[in-house]
């Protein structure tokens, strides 16, 4: 990379891997999601993100450059968390805060990608990818924001009452002792 439009070019194709890999995760956090409304927020921002793709091959082909060939690995660790955290034994709701929490992380990622990459193209003339990645900042600071609501109104006050002892799970019974394959004390 010798330029700014160099680094322009990476940081787009880096979002643009990122949100590929939100399209596939997303339907699996909205399938983990017991709340109604935040299963309604990721199937939104599912819809929301394939509009944001669609913009980003809008801007790739304005510079005659391909999107591939680069893997956000940033979006790819937020991702793991989001599975490792599905792997908890955790109450529905506050698996559902849990899901917020790496949401979040997700928007603030692509908040910090989408401004930087909004203020090159404006210091690079490219004036009508600026208006439409300032558009994409606004959907991922909207969502943020409407998480961050649903968080405290409906979510996070859930996941603070104590699961009732009725729909709790039964203890599991420890697994009995193995015997040795193939040898027998005598």
């Amino acid at each position: 990379m010798r330029s700014l439009r160099d680094l322009y070019v990476e940081e787009l194709k880096d979002l643009y891997s990122a949100e590929n890999q939100l399209v596939k995760a997303l339907p699996r956090m909205a399938k983990a999601a017991s709340a109604p409304e935040l299963k309604a927020a990721f199937t939104e921002h599912l819809e929301v993100t394939r509009g944001q793709v669609a913009r980003l091959e809008k801007i790739f082909e304005e510079l005659g450059v391909s999107p591939k060939g680069k893997k956000c690995k940033a979006m790819e660790g937020l991702i793991e968390e989001g599975k490792e955290l599905l792997e908890e034994d955790a109450s529905p709701a506050v698996l559902d805060a849990g899901l917020i929490v790496a949401a979040q992380k997700v928007e603030h990622y692509e908040m910090a990608g989408y401004g930087s990459v909004r203020t090159f193209a404006e210091m690079l003339g490219f004036s009508k990818a600026a208006g439409l990645l300032q558009q994409t900042l606004d959907e991922e600071t909207q969502t943020d924001e409407k998480l961050t609501e649903l968080a405290k109104t409906v979510i996070n006050p859930e996941a603070e009452e104590p699961e009732p002892e009725s729909k709790k799970a039964a203890p599991k019974k420890p697994a009995a002792p193995k015997k040795a394959a193939g040898k027998t004390k005598a």
